[in-house]
């Protein structure tokens, strides 16, 4: 019986312990920081607040105590946004062994140190007692929804822990939910992160009302800027044109269940950012707080990423969506080909 703990209760957390809760040799504890979404799932088995409609498996254990959650896991699912990263393991820390495999779900960057979530946990984990952890990271086209009611759905573990690799790959597989290895942890993380910026400019053209002509455009130039930054880190081009780069990327640009993609619609329709957050209800885009990591990422590296340049104006600066549209269009005339 293998122990699992997943440690965030969003709705991608909650839709990963239906996953895992399918197969009758997994003991699951599902870690939320709301203590009444602990007694909503005890008692009905369902989240109502991230994740509604769908049944969550008797093995999964709702728990409020992270000492608890991660008490004799194998393995360690992270899926808490990507602000809250860095406070949670710092809490985590004392209560993990060595030998515990970490397993990064979050698609997001730190907004202050620019760090990818799995450079995060092993700064905080690694140590003069004890040496950097087991750790991959969990990426690739997956709404909650979709995976939790059964759709089948393919996504990739990134690890240079071969081992590791291989042990996620065959404990979250299942006949619906079908998991590749890959060897490029940079590259699934940033392709994760970034792609979320990519889609909240996707929803701006939306809510704008362009067609597929706009939508075609921005999300190939999007996976060309994408992968100029993830080769800079260090990442491999090819991983963007897999799961966690082009297929993660046409989800949430297209899709309607994406959370980024639904911030740029009401963007693109004049809304002002404070008064969409409003009315998320705890529910969490990423992109918001990536972009503005990613724009400091890409300039410490000297990449040009000018999509991602107009959405941090958008977003934080106000600009009006028309004009980051128009500013993007007139650019310098380029070659496609002598440019990544």
């Amino acid at each position: 019986m293998s122990e699992i703990a997943i440690i965030g209760a969003g709705a991608w957390g909650t839709a990963l312990s239906i996953v895992l809760g399918r197969e009758e040799t997994h003991r699951v504890r599902l870690w939320a920081h709301e203590k009444e979404i602990c007694e909503t799932i005890a008692k009905q088995r369902v989240n109502e607040k991230f994740l509604p409609g769908q049944l969550i498996p008797a093995c999964v254990t709702p728990c409020n105590d992270l000492a608890e959650a991660i008490e004799g896991a194998a393995i360690v699912v992270s899926v808490m946004p990507s602000q809250h990263c860095r406070h949670l393991f710092e809490q985590m820390r004392p209560h993990l062994r060595a030998e515990t495999m970490i397993v990064s779900a979050t698609k997001g960057l730190e907004e202050n140190s620019l760090f990818r979530m799995t450079e995060v946990i092993t700064q905080i984990i690694k140590g003069d007692d004890r040496p950097a952890p087991r750790i991959g990271a969990l990426s690739g086209p997956s709404f909650a929804l979709e995976a939790a009611r059964g759709d089948p759905t393919a996504i990739t573990i990134a690890s240079q822990d071969a081992e590791l690799a291989r042990a996620v790959q065959q404990e979250f597989s299942h006949a619906s939910f079908r998991v590749y290895t890959n060897e490029d942890p940079i590259g699934v993380e940033l392709g994760g992160a970034l792609k979320n910026t990519i889609a909240i400019a996707a929803g701006v053209c939306a809510g704008l009302g362009l067609g597929h002509n706009s939508a075609a455009a921005l999300i190939t130039r999007g996976l060309a800027e994408m992968t100029r930054l993830v080769v800079a880190c260090g990442g491999k081009a090819e991983t963007m044109a897999g799961l966690a780069g082009l297929g993660d990327l046409v989800l949430t640009c297209t899709g309607g269940l994406s959370r980024n993609r639904g911030v740029g619609v009401e963007l693109g329709r004049g809304r002002k950012l404070p008064e969409i957050l409003a009315g998320m209800h705890g529910m969490v885009a990423e992109g918001i707080f990536t972009t503005t990591a990613a724009v400091g990422l890409a300039r410490a590296r000297s990449v040009e990423m000018p999509i991602t340049e107009q959405m941090h104006a958008i977003l934080h600066e106000g600009k009006a969506p028309r004009a980051a549209i128009y500013e993007l269009m007139t650019r310098s005339s380029k070659s496609e080909t002598l440019r990544t």
